[in-house]
C-alpha cells in the first residue's frame, strides 16, 4: 500500500472520470462517463458518496456553478482532481502494473 492510502475500484473510476471530464465534471456526468466506458450500472448514491469521500480525502476539490433554470434554479457542483488525487491515482495504477507484471499473456485465450 502507498502512503496515500488504498483506492478502491469505484474511487479509481471516479477520479479517472473527473480527470477526463474536467472542467465539466459533475455527478451526473461522472456517472454517465463511467457507465459508458465500463458498461457497469451505478447507483446515483454510490457516485455522490464516492465524490464526497474523495473531497474529504483531499483527492478532489469542488465548486458550485451558476444556478440553471433546467435544474429548478439549483447549481451544479463541479469537481476537479487535486495534485494529491493525481498522486493517489498514479500510485494505484503503478501498484496494479506491478501486480500484473509477468502475467501480460496469462489471460489470453488459446
Amino acid at each position: 500500500m502507498n502512503k496515500l492510502g488504498y483506492l478502491g475500484e469505484l474511487e479509481q473510476m471516479v477520479l479517472i472520470a473527473v480527470l477526463r471530464l474536467e472542467p465539466d465534471a459533475y455527478s451526473v456526468a461522472v456517472r454517465t462517463e463511467i457507465e459508458a466506458r465500463t458498461g457497469r450500472r451505478l447507483a446515483r448514491g454510490a457516485v455522490f458518496v464516492t465524490l464526497d469521500r474523495m473531497v474529504k480525502k483531499g483527492y478532489l476539490s469542488s465548486c458550485l456553478g451558476e444556478p440553471t433554470p433546467e435544474r429548478g434554479g439549483r447549481a451544479k457542483r463541479f469537481f476537479s482532481i487535486t495534485p494529491q488525487g493525481k498522486l493517489a491515482l498514479r500510485a494505484s495504477r503503478e501498484a496494479f502494473a506491478k501486480l500484473w507484471s509477468g502475467f501480460e499473456t496469462a489471460l489470453d485465450e488459446r
